[in-house]
């Protein structure tokens, strides 16, 4: 059996992740069925009775002591349970793998919004995951004071939506540096468009792999 297709979506606060992934996922469900393919979407942190745990730990805005170590090293605990459990069999089966975030919102967050050496985050990144990367990124992309008004309308603020701009700059910033270091995986999505024009950008991206299904 073909080996499975990892596909990650990554952005800032306020990007749209959760109306795209809900695209991402009809679209390559209707694809991936119809030659008898099977899709498995999970996020992170979390994705795993355990990650899900830790995610709440993480999230919980009443962490405010938290020290970076300790949540980055969280970050890849969670990590390491659903590689383990969800992510890699379910691609040693031929399934794809549609995961909100993975390790590059680790260098974004931790690494570009707390300040943590990229380095240390890339030796954790080869000890829990080896040479598993996604196949395609795609990357929600808006200003950050966009993304943090419409992050505002959401209701109560999360652990990290609680950070000021400066974090979300960096965070933004961070992204777009490792898309342009890997054009090959990455893909830009111009996330301030409406959600019509947004999804026809998403849908360019993802065309080259499902023509691989026919």
């Amino acid at each position: 059996m073909k080996k499975g297709l990892f596909i990650t979506l990554e952005g800032g606060e306020g990007a749209g992740k959760s109306t795209q992934m809900a695209f991402v996922q009809q679209r390559l469900q209707d694809c991936l069925q119809a030659v008898g393919r099977h899709l498995q979407v999970t996020r992170e942190p979390g994705g795993t009775e355990l990650g899900e745990r830790i995610r709440e730990l993480l999230l919980d805005h009443r962490q405010a002591v938290m020290d970076s170590d300790t949540e980055l090293l969280l970050m890849f605990a969670a990590r390491a349970q659903h590689l383990a459990q969800l992510i890699r069999p379910a691609l040693a089966a031929g399934d794809w793998v549609l995961c909100d975030r993975f390790t590059d919102a680790t260098y974004a967050y931790q690494g570009g919004g707390r300040g943590i050496a990229m380095s240390r985050i890339a030796v954790l990144e080869n000890w829990v995951q080896g040479d598993l990367r996604p196949d395609l990124t795609l990357l929600l992309d808006l200003p950050v004071e966009v993304g943090m008004a419409r992050a505002g309308d959401r209701g109560e603020l999360d652990r990290f939506e609680r950070e000021q701009r400066a974090f979300f700059e960096r965070v933004r910033q961070t992204y777009r540096e490792r898309a342009a270091a890997e054009p090959g995986r990455y893909h830009i999505i111009d996330a301030a468009q409406g959600i019509e024009q947004v999804q026809a950008q998403i849908d360019i991206a993802l065309t080259p792999l499902l023509a691989g299904l026919a």
